[in-house]
């Protein structure tokens, strides 16, 4: 069941009228609705699969509490690291055995050994990434001594399986989420009013702006060797806008539809690709997985504090593990690697947190080399989703090779059923609006609120794409 599709438009106004007129007697009921729905959503998907997140919500519920209950150090040790090898498990076979079993067969292919590797005839299930991290954060969190074990097991099943975030993020925090989800909520108008206008700008950015970008990302990605210099930048472009818009679109409809339920989660894009170096860029994408690898991976390898090779080593552990979060591929290894490069010269002459404020622009000198930056950070970003996007890194290499030896930068007709060069004015269009909106959340609401959701409606149903590619690009993580 996606987002932008007529199943979920029905599904979701029945639990929001079941939640807040038939199930609001207590938080109990509350949440017991919330749960059944978010079971039902995630089965739309593939029911077989269900028993895995219950599994995996049961395992951290139980090992959580025995970790708090733990009467030694011996004791707490075996609960914890059960949990984590359980949890790191599912996610290695389903997500990275046959990754690591064909890799292992080439190398020892390449060294003269014939190897026929055994494959898994598996599919990967929806947002095992994703609800995996909540609770290993969660039971981390209890080792730690952060916070106290969970013992209502309706409550901790709804922080793990709620379902506006469960296939594709953010990341939420026991510590965030779950006093949430212990109180009774109330109904409060204006949050309402603020989730729809976030849930409509998230399908602008989803059905407008991303869907119609893969109709053009995809054709150059997949004919790259005999497209031209211009259409292979424009390919980098338009799946930057792609990946973004997908992504944060996503994002931006499970805050929304969150609000309509009362509960606040954690936001996960903040005007990404407005960012004047990398270090600003990670610290605005994918907010919540880059603060988790920063508070369970970076940290406890002693992050900053160390010596130059810890800082370097640190550095380049986070984003590569980054990369390899998001698929069992190369190109993503490669993809983590690279902006570690990004992120090393920033970090040795400790200017990785150098842009922590606001961006203001006025007519100087200045406000010149901001923009300056900006459209670099771009261009570094837009190399690297090259190696994202690639089926190979020889692919990713071969296609950037080919925009400086083609040096062809006519016009290239690519044939598409929509539109293709007029999408260049769309993502103008888009980043004029982004922009002049970057210190809010969306931009429909405020003065003449009802002109701007009227236009984006309007946008929505004349120029939405509802057929060619629907799935959420983060679904396959």
């Amino acid at each position: 069941m996606f987002f932008n599709s007529i199943a979920f438009a029905i599904f979701l106004p029945i639990v929001f009228f079941l939640y807040w007129f038939v199930f609001n007697k207590n938080k109990s009921t509350q949440n017991a609705l919330l749960i059944v729905a978010s079971y039902y959503f995630y089965s739309c998907w593939d029911w077989r699969f269900l028993f895995l997140l219950v599994f995996s919500t049961f395992l951290d519920y139980y090992t959580g509490i025995q970790i708090e209950k733990g009467k030694s150090e011996k004791s707490r040790k075996f609960w914890f690291w059960l949990s984590i090898l359980v949890n790191l498990g599912f996610l290695g076979v389903f997500k990275y055995y046959n990754f690591f079993a064909s890799s292992f067969s080439e190398l020892l292919n390449s060294a003269g050994l014939k190897a026929s590797p055994i494959l898994l005839n598996v599919i990967l299930p929806v947002g095992i990434s994703f609800y995996t991290f909540h609770g290993l954060s969660y039971v981390i969190d209890i080792y730690y001594k952060r916070i106290k074990a969970e013992y209502n097991f309706v409550d901790y099943s709804l922080f793990v399986s709620y379902f506006p975030l469960l296939v594709a993020g953010p990341i939420e925090r026991a510590t965030h989420l779950l006093p949430q989800v212990k109180v009774k909520r109330e109904f409060d108008f204006e949050k309402a009013k603020e989730g729809v206008y976030q849930i409509i700008w998230g399908l602008v950015k989803k059905v407008v702006i991303a869907d119609t970008c893969a109709t053009y990302a995809n054709a150059i990605f997949d004919h790259y060797p005999i497209m031209n210099s211009f259409s292979l930048i424009m390919g980098a472009i338009y799946f930057a806008f792609q990946i973004y818009g997908d992504f944060s679109g996503y994002s931006d409809i499970a805050l929304g539809v969150s609000k309509l339920f009362g509960l606040d989660l954690l936001r996960n894009f903040n005007y990404p690709y407005f960012s004047r170096d990398i270090a600003e860029f990670w610290r605005r994408w994918h907010i919540s997985l880059s603060s988790w690898f920063r508070d369970y991976l970076y940290i406890p390898l002693g992050g900053s504090k160390g010596g130059l090779w810890m800082k370097v080593r640190n550095t380049f552990i986070i984003f590569v593990v980054s990369g390899f979060w998001h698929g069992a591929n190369w190109t993503y290894i490669a993809w983590g690697f690279i902006n570690a490069v990004y992120f090393l010269p920033l970090l040795l002459s400790d200017k990785n947190r150098n842009n922590m404020d606001s961006i203001v622009l006025k007519w100087n000198f200045d406000s010149a080399k901001v923009i300056l930056s900006i459209l670099y950070t771009f261009l570094l970003t837009c190399v690297a989703w090259v190696f994202f996007r690639s089926k190979t890194i020889t692919d990713a290499v071969l296609y950037l090779k080919r925009i400086f030896t083609n040096r062809d930068f006519g016009f290239q007709y690519l044939e598409n059923d929509r539109y293709n060069y007029e999408l260049l004015i769309f993502i103008v269009l888009f980043a004029l609006v982004e922009w002049n909106n970057r210190n809010r959340v969306e931009p429909l609401s405020g003065k003449r609120s009802l002109l701007r959701v009227s236009f984006a409606i309007f946008a929505i149903l004349a120029f939405g794409v509802f057929s060619d590619y629907k799935e959420f690009i983060y679904f396959q993580f």
